[in-house]
């Protein structure tokens, strides 16, 4: 399609982390044993299609995902701050538990409106948003016609695809992304539309998360 950019966008494998269920940010914690498993078969799924790059988050477990959708071809995995994780401050590497006992009036918001909040000492989710669209925003452009991946973390995609879709608040529980789930959005003329979402039929072990 001559001046449509398609965008994957696609969220990493598993970690322990997220198994254990602690707050990740910018911990830069490995794929986990099924977190590999995962991303192997993400990069069976896209073997066929064509992509020009490939851009990832700098964390690990974003670049293993991104490495595994890259094997076998000479498709470069270009890092890219724009879609880094969420700075979760004093909460990273932390349990839910743990939060929500410490935290009582701050995890009552995150659960409900997190884009009105900033945990101490991180980034807001609405700064995530203005970053990460900025980014995308200029490899839609520079990327015209071709087929791009772009491999993040929940807490970026989400913010990210609302905001390139003009989606309001609150929206981030509105939205759900599962390890190496994958979506799909086409961009032409600066707008964005959204093809495939939370695609994971590759995938036998997913791993769930609803908070």
């Amino acid at each position: 399609m001559s001046g449509v950019t398609t965008i994957y966008l696609i969220r990493h494998g598993e970690t322990a982390s997220n198994v254990e269920g602690r707050f990740r940010g910018r911990a830069d914690i490995p794929l986990s044993e099924n977190g590999f498993r995962q991303a192997e078969a993400l990069g069976l799924a896209f073997r066929d299609i064509e992509l020009s790059a490939i851009y990832s988050s700098p964390l690990i477990r974003a670049m293993q995902t991104a490495e595994a959708v890259a094997k076998g071809r000479k498709t470069p995995i270009i890092e890219h701050e724009s879609f880094l994780n969420i700075d979760l401050g004093d909460w990273t590497g932390k349990p839910r538990a743990e939060i929500e006992a410490k935290y009582p009036e701050l995890w009552q918001k995150w659960r409900t409106v997190p884009e009105d909040m900033v945990i101490p000492g991180g980034e807001g989710v609405m700064d995530v948003m203005r970053r990460s669209l900025d980014g995308l925003n200029a490899l839609a452009a520079k990327h015209m016609g071709e087929k791009i991946a772009v491999v993040s973390h929940r807490a970026v995609l989400k913010p990210l695809i609302a905001g390139a879709l003009g989606i309001l608040k609150p929206f981030f529980w509105k939205l759900h992304l599962d390890t190496v789930g994958w979506s799909m959005l086409r961009s032409s003329q600066g707008s964005f539309t959204l093809v495939h979402m939370n695609i994971i039929n590759h995938i036998e072990n997913v791993t769930v998360e609803v908070v």
